[in-house]
């Protein structure tokens, strides 16, 4: 199967280990990252959502109008819009890019990051809204008939959009969470589930509970899997794990100066009310380095704040590292380096052309295969014809 890479559009060129030097929107800093994404073999880049911070959307447009391949998926959350004004941004911005949109919907797993822009639902509420919300975005993109609808958080009649997507019959659906919650709706509604990254045997038992509610759903297909993590990668397994250290020592020193954000979380608090960032606190607690290369202490520095477990080495060991995932089924696979930029740069020059020529040659292989299994059946078929 084919292998995807998903790359991050920051605004701002701050990061965990480096104080932001630009405005919280550099129109500049914006542009020169997501080129360096483009013009290094990533497929898309991810605008996140935070409250207080420079609207995803607009920001996705602006990149869209200015690059040609670059694909975009756009973080939305269902509490700071109505689900048909929300379809008509999307279909609009899938029409800037020609059709190079995915939206990621976010249900919000801390209160306090909900309450910032008016949501005071609770969490299986909020579950609830997002698939409602989903369902009416879906419908929107796609019915050329007025519709209406009257649901648990939504009401309305006779909307029919004149905008619609390029993407036939819509643009993909992505979808994130480790409660049971998040499960029975990605699984129902999602066509790509995004993982944070965990070692392989808890990743693998993830896959399975995102397959099972999705055939709990009633879906025959499943959604595509996407895992994420922290590279750290230089030119030694030395200079590499050097790095890593000073990398989660910087963390922490801005973390007990009180210069690190910790998104969601009201001041003072470090433990996580989501299950995803309990998941990696609790994986950190019992041990540092898991399988070929990843490692925990960047996770636990940082209490568990999303995407945050590194693969640490040399290019090559980290590219066989995502192969491990790739090998349980991952094809999209989710990098975000400390220094934005630089990363970008080094990761795709170095990592990403040893995993796409790996999975072209397993490709290549299997194909072979099978070819050779269907020649084999059909001389058995001419055999047994003879023979008859």
């Amino acid at each position: 199967m084919p292998v995807e890479f998903l790359g991050i559009a920051a605004t701002g060129d701050g990061s965990e280990t480096t104080p932001r030097s630009t405005a919280a929107f550099d129109r500049d800093y914006t542009l020169r990252l997501a080129r360096a994404h483009e013009d290094n073999g990533w497929d898309r880049v991810l605008f996140a959502y935070a409250a207080g911070a420079p609207d995803p959307a607009a920001g996705a447009a602006y990149i869209a109008a200015r690059l040609d391949r670059l694909q975009i998926l756009l973080a939305h959350r269902p509490n700071v819009s109505y689900p048909t004004y929300a379809a008509k941004t999307f279909a609009t911005i899938d029409r800037i890019s020609d059709g190079r949109l995915t939206v990621h919907f976010i249900t919000g797993g801390n209160d306090h990051e909900q309450q910032r822009e008016g949501d005071f639902l609770t969490k299986d509420q909020r579950y609830d809204r997002t698939r409602e919300y989903i369902g009416i975005v879906k419908k929107a993109w796609t019915s050329r008939e007025a519709f209406d609808h009257e649901g648990e958080h939504y009401r309305f009649n006779d909307f029919l959009s004149d905008v619609f997507p390029v993407q036939a019959p819509r643009p993909a659906v992505s979808f994130g969470g480790s409660s049971d919650a998040a499960y029975a709706a990605g699984g129902a509604e999602a066509d790509i589930y995004c993982l944070w990254g965990e070692p392989l045997a808890r990743t693998a038992e993830q896959i399975e509970r995102v397959k099972e509610a999705a055939r709990a759903a009633g879906r025959t297909d499943v959604p595509r899997i996407q895992v994420a993590f922290r590279p750290i990668i230089a030119p030694t397994e030395e200079l590499a794990w050097e790095k890593a250290h000073r990398t989660v020592d910087t963390i922490r020193a801005r973390r007990e100066a009180g210069d690190l954000v910790r998104r969601g979380r009201p001041p003072g608090a470090f433990r996580p009310e989501n299950t995803g960032s309990q998941r990696l606190v609790e994986i950190a607690e019992a041990g540092e380095r898991y399988d070929r290369a990843l490692w925990t202490p960047t996770a636990a520095a940082t209490g568990g704040a999303g995407n945050s477990n590194a693969l640490v080495g040399t290019p090559e060991t980290v590219a066989q590292a995502l192969l491990d995932y790739y090998d349980l089924g991952v094809d999209i696979l989710s990098a975000r380096g400390y220094a934005l930029l630089d990363d970008a740069i080094d990761f795709g020059r170095y990592v990403i052309p040893i995993v796409r020529e790996e999975v072209a040659r397993r490709d290549a292989a299997k194909a072979a295969e099978a070819e050779r299994a269907a020649r084999a059946e059909r001389d058995r078929h001419q055999l047994i014809a003879v023979q008859a």
